[in-house]
């Protein structure tokens, strides 16, 4: 299936598309027993997922869009915004809907009681089968964590850490799961457990659920919706000036989702 053009977003190469031919791409992924690596990239994903840029490009790996940050650039550099704001934690409970049967969901990430309540929340209140569920500390390189999930008989693996943790997981472990979705889905742990809360409808209708965010958690979020968001910018314009640039950070990893 055809899921539409690429829009380069500081290299990265993001596709745009509808949550409903998304949906149907993947379920048919699923049905043909092939393998996808669903990433969402909003501005914090391309801040702080450069190093990992050219791992990137890779057939299995499909990265859209989520955010307003996105459609700006969109807009600025290549004359018009993405068909929709696609997101983790709301695209997700859609795919369930969209399934014709519960799919068979690993949970990996977050803290052991925030995991716990999100799993419940997702076989009780989505209707999904639980297979598996692990927290975000408990030796996420271990081979047998591995083994635990392929014998779990996971259809989907949602990988919880932040980014760019999460996504450098996916990519490490990819080729060893035998699941056939794997997607990073950032707080939507913490969201499913009733931790944190979301924006009422009419915020998120404005695109304004990041504001929302940081008045709930400034000290976090700060850095992100300021000096983080000047560099995002400043990375997508550059990059279209110079499309051969890919630096690397020499600071180390840091999860913040």
């Amino acid at each position: 299936m055809n899921l539409g053009k690429i829009v380069p977003i500081a290299g990265f190469p993001v596709h745009e598309t509808t949550r409903q031919d998304l949906a149907i791409h993947l379920l048919t992924t699923l049905h043909q027993h092939e393998k996808i690596s669903l990433l969402f990239a909003n501005s914090n994903f391309v801040v702080k997922c450069k190093s990992l840029l050219n791992r990137m490009y890779n057939d299995s790996v499909l990265i859209v869009n989520d955010g307003v940050g996105l459609d700006i650039v969109a807009k600025c550099l290549h004359g018009g915004a993405f068909k929709a704001n696609l997101n983790g934690t709301d695209f997700t409970p859609y795919l369930f809907c969209e399934s014709s049967r519960p799919l068979r969901v690993f949970m990996l990430g977050a803290k052991p009681e925030v995991v716990e309540k999100a799993a419940e929340h997702v076989e009780q209140r989505l209707g999904q089968t639980i297979v598996g569920y692990c927290d975000g500390y408990s030796g996420l390189d271990d081979p047998q964590m591995i083994a635990r999930i392929n014998q779990s008989g996971a259809e989907l693996l949602l990988v919880a850490l932040g980014n760019p943790l999460q996504e450098e997981w996916i990519l490490n472990h990819r080729d060893s799961l035998d699941v056939g979705i794997v997607t990073g889905v950032g707080a939507l742990f913490d969201f499913w457990a009733g931790n944190q809360p979301r924006a009422p409808q009419f915020i998120q209708k404005i695109r304004l659920e990041w504001l929302f965010r940081l008045c709930h958690e400034p000290r976090r979020l700060m850095r992100r919706y300021t000096v983080d968001m000047l560099v995002f910018f400043a990375r997508c314009f550059k990059y279209r000036k110079n499309p051969d640039t890919n630096e690397t950070s020499d600071n180390p990893l840091q999860a913040d989702y």
